[in-house]
C-alpha cells in the first residue's frame, strides 16, 4: 500500500503515474523536483490496476489510460482526489462519474502547438517523396528511381480541417511552401483569416482539395467525420494526414478507399484502436488488430506510433502543467486548468 498523504499544504501529494515511459519519468521528475511524491506505474490504468492507486492523492493519467465509470469509482474508493491528465484531449475520461465520485479532472490543454504541426508536415512531404522507401532502397544498394515519383508542393490545395492553435500553424507553414489553404472549422481563427486562408465548408474542402489534414478534437460531431461518404467526396489521388484522434476516421471505410485506388496517399499518427498499440513494443509479437495489420500492407500508407507531440519542448510543457496543477489543487483545491462535464438539460 502506498503511503497517505495530507492535502493540506504541509506535506507532499502522492501522485500515481500510470502509462509511465523512462521519457516520462525524466521530465516529470526533473520540473516537480521535491514538491510532490511520483510513484511511476508502467502499467496503464484499468479496472484490473486501479488498485495500484492505493495511497495516492492523485492519478497521472495519459490518453489510453481507461477512465470510465468502474475505473473512476474504484479510484474514488481508494481516495483519489485528482485525476491530472497528461494531455489535452479528455474524450476518455468519464466527467459525470468523476463530478459524482467528488474527483477533480485537470488537463494540459496546450504545450507546444509546433511539435504536432511540423510532425504532420513532416508526413505530407515523407508521403510525397517517398523518402522512407528512399531510404531503404539506398540502403540495400536499390538507387532506381521508378515508384517514387513526387509533386510540388507549390500551388497545391491543401484543406485543414480544424484550425486551433495546432491547424493555424500547419496553416501557416503551408502558405510559406506556397500552398492554397481552405480551412473548415466552427469558429474561424482570425490568424488564418490573416493569412488570406478562405474558410468553406466540409464538403467543398473536400472536393477542392489535393491533400486533407485533420487537425480537429474529438467530439460526437467529429466521431467518424472521414467516413465512406466524406472519403467519396475526396478528389481522386488525394492525401488524407491525420495527427488530431484517431476515430475522427472510420478506419475499414479508409482500407475501402485505399483498396479502389481513391485515395493517393494516407499519414496517421492516431488510429481509432491504438490503445492496446501504441507506445508499447510489439516487435516480439504479432499485431492481433486485423484491422491495423491491413492498414501497414498499404506502401501508399504511412503510420507514426502517436508520435506527433514527441519533442523536448512538448515534454517539458506537458510535465510543467501537469505538476502546476497538482499544486494548485493541493493549495486552492482547484487544478489550474480543470475539465467538468456539461451541464445536463
Amino acid at each position: 500500500m502506498l503511503r497517505e498523504t495530507p492535502m493540506d499544504g504541509r506535506g507532499a501529494m502522492r501522485i500515481a503515474v500510470f502509462s509511465a515511459k523512462p521519457y516520462d519519468e525524466r521530465f516529470l521528475s526533473q520540473v516537480n523536483g521535491a514538491a510532490h511524491d511520483l510513484v511511476f506505474i508502467e502499467a496503464r490504468l484499468s479496472a484490473r490496476t486501479a488498485q495500484l492507486a492505493a495511497g495516492a492523492d492523485a492519478v497521472c493519467a495519459f490518453v489510453n489510460d481507461d477512465l470510465g465509470g468502474e475505473v473512476i469509482a474504484r479510484l474514488a474508493d481508494l481516495g483519489v482526489k485528482l485525476i491530472a491528465l497528461r494531455s489535452a484531449g479528455f474524450n476518455h475520461v468519464d466527467l459525470a462519474a468523476a463530478a459524482e465520485a467528488g474527483i477533480a479532472v485537470a488537463r494540459v490543454p496546450a504545450y507546444s502547438p509546433h511539435a504536432v504541426a511540423e510532425h504532420c508536415v513532416a508526413m505530407i512531404l515523407t508521403l510525397n517523396r517517398k523518402t522512407h522507401r528512399a531510404y531503404n532502397r539506398v540502403r540495400e544498394g536499390n538507387f532506381a528511381l521508378d515508384g517514387l515519383l513526387g509533386f510540388d508542393l507549390h500551388g497545391k490545395n491543401v484543406g485543414i480541417v480544424g484550425t486551433g492553435q495546432i491547424g493555424a500553424i500547419v496553416a501557416r507553414i503551408l502558405t510559406g511552401f506556397g500552398c492554397a489553404v481552405i480551412a473548415h472549422d466552427p469558429v474561424e481563427n482570425p490568424a488564418c483569416i490573416a493569412l488570406g486562408i478562405r474558410y468553406a465548408g466540409l464538403d467543398e474542402l473536400l472536393e477542392a482539395s489535393d491533400i486533407v489534414i485533420l487537425q480537429c478534437p474529438l467530439t460526437p460531431e467529429t466521431h467518424h467525420l472521414i467516413d465512406e461518404a466524406a472519403l467519396g467526396r475526396m478528389k481522386r489521388g488525394a492525401m488524407l494526414v491525420n495527427t488530431s484522434r484517431g476515430a475522427v476516421v472510420d478506419t475499414r471505410a479508409l482500407i475501402g478507399a485505399l483498396k479502389s485506388g481513391a485515395l493517393g496517399s494516407v499519414g496517421l499518427d492516431v488510429y481509432e484502436e491504438e490503445a492496446d498499440l501504441f507506445f508499447e513494443d510489439l516487435s516480439g509479437t504479432f499485431i492481433s488488430d486485423d484491422v491495423f495489420a491491413r492498414l501497414l500492407t498499404f506502401p501508399n500508407v504511412l503510420v507514426t506510433g502517436h508520435q506527433a507531440f514527441f519533442t523536448e519542448e512538448a515534454l517539458t510543457a506537458i510535465a510543467e502543467t501537469t505538476i502546476a496543477n497538482v499544486t494548485a489543487f493541493e493549495r486552492d483545491g482547484e487544478p489550474l486548468h480543470p475539465v467538468r462535464a456539461a451541464p445536463r438539460d
